[in-house]
C-alpha cells in the first residue's frame, strides 16, 4: 500500500499517540484475486483489451431463493491506496468481528484494488503515459464489471467508501440508484474538485512534470525530487493540526517526524500512477444530479480536514436536495485524524450499525450463515 496517503487516500500517521498503544495486529482470512475484464472502453474513447482489476475478500456469499449473492459489501478505497489499507487494526477489528458490523460470518466484505492502483491495471504496468486516461466514471464502471463478470455480484447490501471512495460511492448512487441497499461515504463533498482542492492536486502533478528526470514519463530512474514535492503536499493535505500538535508538541519532533514521513511515503511510489491517480478526480461532479440519488445513504466528513474543510457550504444545500441521506460532521479533537479520520472505525461505528439496522431487509437476508 501506498504510504502517501497519509494524506490522501487517508491512511494514518506512522507514529502511534504516546498516550495510546497500538493494538495487536489481526489475521484476517483474506483470500486474493484478479477479475481480468475483456475490450474495456474508457469514457475517452480509448480502450484496453484487457483491464485487471485486484480484489481482497472476507466472508462468504449467501444466496437468497433465487440463487442471487444477498450480503456484498464492497469498501472503496482512497487516492493511491489499496483493498489491503481496510485491514488495518483501527479499521478492520472494529468492524469485522463477531457482532460488529461487518462481521464475517455474515457479511461477504469485498476490498477491491481500483483501477490505477495496487495491483489492478496501471500506468507503471509498462504503458506509462500512454495509459488510457481514466477517470471516476472509468472506475466505478470497473469496479462494477468486477463484480458481475468476475464475482457475480449484481446487488450489495452496502457500498462504503473514503476519500477517492466516498466521491465514487457518490457515482454509485446516481449512475447505479438501485445498485445497493446503502451508501456510506466518508471524507468528500458532492462537487466539482476545484478551488484549493484541485489547486494543491495540480501542484502536486505540475512538481512531478517539472522534474527533467520525469522525461515525459519514460523515466529511467525515479523523479525523486518531483515525488518530493508531490509526497509532501499530500502529506499536508492528510495533516491533523490538533492531533500532531498533541502528538509532536516540540520543534524537534515535529521536524523530525515530517521528515521521516515524507521520506517513507516516497518508498514505493511511483510518478506515472500519481499523476494518473490525482487526475482522475477532473471530470467529478455530482452537484447538478443530486435528486438522482434515493438510496440510504448516511454521509459523514470530519471537522478537521483539510481537504473537504467545514465552513464549505456544500453539505446543507445538498441535504435539501438529498431526501435519503443523513449528515453527521465528526467533531474536532486531539484524537481525531484530519481527513484520515474515515479509517479510524471508532469515530463513525455507530453510524454505520444505524445504517445497517435502518435498512435491514425485511426478510432478514444478511442473517448469519456459513
Amino acid at each position: 500500500m501506498l504510504l502517501l496517503l497519509a494524506a490522501l487516500a487517508a491512511q494514518t500517521p506512522l507514529t502511534p499517540s504516546p498516550r495510546t498503544s497500538p493494538p495487536p495486529a489481526r489475521h484476517w482470512p483474506v483470500r486474493e484475486g484478479d477479475v481480468v475484464l475483456k475490450d474495456f472502453r474508457f469514457r475517452s474513447g480509448q480502450s484496453l483489451p484487457e483491464l485487471r482489476m485486484h480484489y481482497r475478500l472476507l466472508g462468504t456469499p449467501h444466496r437468497d431463493a433465487a440463487g442471487r449473492i444477498d450480503n456484498a459489501v464492497m469498501v472503496l478505497h482512497g487516492t493511491g491506496g489499496t483493498g489491503a489499507q481496510f485491514l488495518s487494526p483501527q479499521f478492520a477489528d472494529e468492524l469485522y468481528g463477531p457482532g460488529q458490523p461487518l462481521d464475517i460470518r455474515r457479511i461477504f466484505v469485498i476490498l477491491p484494488d481500483n483501477l490505477g492502483h495496487g495491483a489492478s491495471s496501471k500506468p507503471s504496468d509498462g504503458l506509462h503515459m500512454r495509459f488510457p486516461a481514466y477517470d471516476y466514471d472509468d472506475m466505478v464502471e470497473a469496479q462494477r464489471r468486477m463484480l458481475a463478470d468476475g464475482l457475480g455480484v449484481t446487488h450489495l447490501r452496502l457500498i462504503m467508501g473514503t476519500s477517492m471512495g466516498c466521491m465514487h460511492s457518490f457515482v454509485w448512487a446516481e449512475e447505479h440508484p438501485d445498485a445497493a441497499d446503502a451508501l456510506m461515504p466518508l471524507a468528500c463533498e458532492p462537487v466539482e474538485i476545484a478551488g484549493l482542492n484541485r489547486m494543491w492536486r495540480q501542484l502536486a502533478i505540475d512538481g512531478i512534470k517539472a522534474d527533467p528526470a520525469w522525461a515525459g514519463g519514460e523515466y529511467r530512474q525515479p523523479p525523486l525530487q518531483g515525488l518530493r514535492t508531490a509526497e509532501s503536499l499530500l502529506f499536508i493535505a492528510g495533516s491533523a493540526p490538533l492531533y500532531l500538535q498533541a502528538t509532536y508538541p516540540t520543534r524537534p519532533a515535529a521536524s523530525a517526524y515530517a521528515s521521516g514521513r515524507v521520506t517513507a511515503g516516497l518508498q514505493g511510489l511511483d510518478a506515472n500512477d500519481l499523476v494518473y491517480q490525482l487526475d482522475a478526480s477532473r471530470t467529478y461532479n455530482p452537484w447538478p444530479r443530486l435528486e438522482a440519488i434515493r438510496a440510504p445513504m448516511t454521509w459523514i466528513n470530519s471537522a478537521d480536514d483539510f481537504i473537504n474543510p467545514r465552513n464549505l457550504p456544500f453539505p446543507p444545500a445538498a441535504l435539501k436536495r438529498m431526501p435519503t441521506v443523513r449528515y453527521r460532521l465528526i467533531p474536532e479533537s486531539a484524537e481525531t485524524r484530519g481527513h484520515g479520520t474515515h479509517t479510524w472505525a471508532r469515530f463513525w461505528k455507530a453510524d454505520l450499525s444505524a445504517l445497517l439496522a435502518r435498512t435491514a431487509p425485511a426478510s432478514g437476508r444478511t442473517r448469519r450463515h456459513g
